[in-house]
């Protein structure tokens, strides 16, 4: 079995970090630095940092926040927010982030994808999804999931694959911030429509989520409502994790 990925994701709004429930009622949960650098110290294997605001907003790239950040953190980072461009992917990975989160400028113009993958290469290239239940099927929104864009899941992430995507991160628009557990169906589903990794957002509120999920071989798995909250550490969901058997990085 792969190791885990055990990755804290930071919602920023306005500069500071936030977590709601299906994407509304956001709640301040303090300054992403100091949280992103906790969590490193803690043990995270990455982190994931977007800002939730940009696109919606139409604002610039929170890119001098990135660098500070950059200087002090030894482990991978994602950014997403706000990306329209190939220039914007440029200035993200120039200030410091080693792959870049790419949403609803994917489903608007998916030439962008091959853009970015033909220049840096399908590695840095990560395709948000942001999903939920439409009549039956999964939907896919765009504009911090305000936006049904019609597309459906499936195909989505077969097109996005095609082009050039890296590796898909995957969020459960009915699962966000509700601490349920993770999407099982959902994330299944997309399972058997890609051979990139994907990473699973939306849901988890304890270590019983993260085993499940690592017992059906997702490894990639997102976390933030029960980490800014204090329920438990990176540190502490490793070692219960370890103790079930499961591969950690510690």
């Amino acid at each position: 079995m792969l190791q885990a990925r055990i990755i804290p994701c930071l919602d920023v709004l306005h500069g500071r970090t936030v977590k709601g429930v299906g994407f509304e009622n956001m709640v301040d949960s303090g300054d992403p630095i100091e949280l992103a650098l906790r969590y490193a110290q803690d043990g995270a294997d990455e982190l994931v940092w977007l800002d939730i605001a940009a696109t919606v907003e139409d604002r610039d790239l929170s890119l001098g926040q990135i660098h500070r950040l950059r200087r002090d953190l030894n482990i991978p980072l994602t950014v997403g927010g706000g990306v329209r461009s190939v220039d914007d992917v440029g200035r993200l990975l120039e200030h410091g982030a080693d792959k870049v989160s790419i949403n609803s400028a994917a489903i608007a113009n998916p030439p962008l994808i091959e853009e970015v993958a033909r220049r840096w290469g399908s590695q840095c290239v990560v395709v948000a999804v942001d999903a939920k239940r439409v009549n039956g099927r999964f939907g896919v929104f765009s504009h911090g999931a305000r936006r049904d864009t019609g597309l459906e899941l499936g195909e989505w992430l077969v097109q996005a694959e095609d082009r050039g995507a890296g590796e898909f991160l995957l969020t459960s628009i009915d699962e966000d911030g509700a601490q349920r557990g993770y999407d099982l169906s959902m994330v299944e589903f997309a399972r058997a429509r890609t051979r990139r990794p994907i990473i699973i957002s939306g849901g988890a509120g304890a270590v019983d989520h993260l085993a499940q999920m690592l017992g059906r071989g997702h490894t990639a798995l997102l976390l933030a409502s029960m980490l800014h909250r204090g329920q438990t550490t990176v540190a502490q969901l490793k070692r219960e994790l370890a103790q079930r058997g499961f591969p950690v990085r510690v």
